[in-house]
């Protein structure tokens, strides 16, 4: 469950990347939320979902899942995405790939998780295999900075959701929590995205059509069912700690389909990342 969720998510920025080529990000965002949200509340009716879901959940479950879809959907999709337009799809998969530090040392303080050394030892050799990344990517001049800020946003935006999943702990099943969330951030991306985009930007090419559907169906449906249930089983810093995957994932997926570079420092990178992820997610003997 966590390989499949990890080459979903991270594969996830190269398609973006190559649709946004062919339509504006909220726009793409909004139909993307709109499509996604409204697949998963059909599979909750058909599973039953439907009668643990709605039908006994209160305005506190509806708020919490509202709020969690501004946070995981609108804000960071929609910072990350518009920032993508100007900086590579590997980038922000790295600089993305850094919730799993902030997640954990705000863990403690919100949620009473206490951390061993060993989690912390990972969280330091994450973030520096991460540092070495980034350090490649801006000394080469790649990315620009503009955009590198828009996903930072982005970043904080999922940091506040993978937080908040944990705190406010929805009373519903996978598919309706999923569904509602994409549902509420839709909702509210979808103002912006007709104030600042146009449709007539929009080209309907079959390479649209082929990376939506896999955003729709494989990112939103799939990744997030999966990220969510990952939360429900773990905690918040060890969930988080996959995000450490991203970065050689991220790094490994621009290369393939979009022929971005990757330097010997992005490669180096990789060593502590991955013993990062061992470390912060090894339970104690």
């Amino acid at each position: 469950m966590i390989a499949v969720f990890c080459v979903l998510w991270s594969s996830a920025f190269a398609a973006a990347k190559m649709a946004l080529e062919d339509c504006p990000p909220l726009i793409l965002l909004t139909i993307r939320f709109l499509v996604a949200g409204a697949l998963m509340m059909i599979i909750a009716v058909f599973t039953g979902g439907m009668k643990r879901g709605p039908r006994r959940m209160g305005w506190r479950d509806f708020g919490c899942l509202v709020v969690l879809g501004l946070c995981n959907n609108a804000l960071y999709l929609g910072l990350s995405w518009i920032g993508m337009t100007t900086v590579s799809s590997a980038f922000t998969a790295v600089l993305i790939s850094t919730n799993p530090l902030l997640t954990g040392l705000l863990a403690g303080p919100m949620l009473g998780e206490r951390l061993g050394w060993r989690q912390y030892a990972g969280l330091c050799l994450g973030l520096a295999g991460v540092a070495l990344v980034l350090r490649s990517r801006f000394t080469g001049m790649h990315e620009d900075p503009h955009g590198a800020l828009l996903v930072a946003g982005g970043l904080l935006g999922l940091v506040a959701g993978t937080l908040l999943y944990k705190r406010l702990a929805p009373r519903t099943t996978i598919w309706v929590t999923t569904g509602v969330q994409a549902l509420a951030g839709g909702t509210v991306l979808l103002p912006f995205a007709l104030h600042y985009e146009s449709l007539r930007h929009v080209r309907l090419t079959a390479s649209l059509f082929c990376n939506m559907a896999y955003i729709i169906v494989g990112v939103s449906v799939g990744g997030y069912a999966l990220w969510n249930t990952i939360l429900k089983r773990q905690s918040a810093t060890s969930a988080s700690a996959l995000h450490f995957l991203m970065p050689p994932l991220g790094l490994f997926f621009g290369w393939l389909i979009l022929r971005e570079p990757v330097s010997w420092l992005d490669m180096a990178g990789i060593v502590p990342i991955g013993l990062g992820i061992w470390l912060a997610t090894r339970r104690a003997a």
